[in-house]
């Protein structure tokens, strides 16, 4: 088996697990042995939206791509912004994950932006703050959402968005939206409050981590914040590194937010990717029902799937390019997530990197179908995931 990620006793515990689980066929010289994956940012719609993904359902479909490790986001019904509320995640987490789940608290109330949940209580039961699917638009309330924090040494998580400018747009303002007739969302509603956030952040010293970026100056301005020395990290999701607007279609499986944007902010992505500006890629993995994402760009719902094909796609695109070797790749799904936001390592995951595969969503084990991804060939098919000495997943 290929691997330069475990020591000698690691790979003689694995090779034994492996003989007396019964799958000493995954022994195989032609097989990579990989430290399984962590993605931070994950949509597991449970409690409250159990008709789009169920903790489940969200974390079998986690296994089959590689992961034993997700963090759920905390748009759901009840939002976790309290103990109690807490408590109705926690408890079907506890009750149906096959892998591990690290849920979010928001940091506001009913994530609205009005009001500060309590930062204190809260800190001692979730991974991080967040407001995911919103920017906080209070520069007040943000500031005072970091000094908590870092008095309770978490991390805020940060969707940035200023809704002033988004003008009822749903795809990004570019070439795609003028030659179709659609409402384009503009890169500053962005990276003006990544700005807004970092000058907050280098104030106050906390730790802060910026979802899902997706233009070029976005890549600009975080990598500039590393150098003045603030205490920031970033991911961007596979789409963005793969697609452009230029590959838009009239279908709601190509609809997410941010959306995906230009050529030139793909490039940008990519070399933040190279130089080390984007720490970790994360699927920010969103499913929908069928109907929600069946009306097109304008009328479907933001957000796809893709935590099933997040390693497959990152591979054929960034490593069997020569853009990145394999041990990179492994940092951004694995080593990074995990150490910027303190998840120990408690798997592995085993891929045939030479099997190529057609992107079928109808195999998927995700409730969600909506991949943007459908139809493409990747290299790099998931055999065996192993979490906590348990097999979660295997073809």
């Amino acid at each position: 088996m290929k691997s330069s990620y475990f020591y000698k006793e690691q790979l003689s515990v694995i090779e034994t697990f492996l003989k007396e689980s019964g799958n000493a066929e995954y022994l195989n010289d032609n097989y990579a042995l990989l430290p399984s994956f962590c993605d931070v940012h994950v949509h597991l719609r449970e409690p409250g939206f159990s008709y789009k993904e169920t903790i489940k359902t969200g974390t079998l479909a986690s296994a089959r791509g590689g992961f034993t490790a997700v963090c759920s986001m905390p748009n759901l019904n009840p939002v976790p912004d309290s103990l109690e509320n807490l408590k109705v995640q926690q408890d079907i987490i506890d009750k149906d994950a096959v892998i591990d789940v690290f849920p979010y608290a928001s940091i506001t109330i009913g994530e609205k932006g009005e009001e500060l949940v309590d930062i204190p209580a809260l800190s001692k039961k979730v991974l991080a703050f967040s407001d995911d699917g919103r920017g906080v638009q209070s520069d007040e309330m943000m500031e005072r959402a970091m000094l908590l924090a870092k008095e309770n040494d978490k991390m805020i998580v940060a969707h940035c968005e200023v809704n002033s400018l988004l003008s009822g747009g749903y795809i990004h303002l570019g070439e795609y939206a003028r030659t179709h007739g659609h409402q384009g969302i503009c890169s500053e509603s962005e990276y003006l409050q990544i700005e807004r956030d970092l000058a907050l952040a280098k104030k106050i010293g906390v730790k802060y981590h910026v979802c899902h970026i997706s233009t070029k100056e976005s890549v600009e301005v975080i990598r500039k914040a590393k150098k003045e020395g603030v205490d920031v990290t970033c991911e961007t999701g596979p789409h963005y590194l793969i697609l452009d607007d230029s590959n838009l279609q009239e279908d709601g499986k190509f609809k997410m937010n941010p959306p995906i944007r230009s050529k030139e902010d793909k490039e940008a992505l990519i070399e933040g990717i190279v130089d080390g500006t984007i720490d970790m890629i994360a699927t920010d993995h969103a499913p929908h029902s069928v109907d929600e994402k069946s009306k097109g760009l304008k009328g479907s719902a933001f957000g796809v799937v893709g935590i099933e094909t997040s390693f497959s796609a990152s591979y054929t695109h960034l490593v069997k390019t020569g853009i990145i070797d394999l041990e990179k790749l492994v940092e951004l799904l694995s080593i990074n997530p995990r150490k910027r936001f303190g998840i120990e390592q408690n798997g592995f995951t085993i891929f045939d990197l030479e099997q190529e595969f057609t992107v079928n969503p109808e195999e998927f084990l995700s409730m969600g179908k909506a991949t943007p991804f459908e139809g493409m060939k990747f290299y790099g098919k998931c055999l065996l995931t192993a979490h906590n000495g348990k097999v979660v997943y295997k073809v």
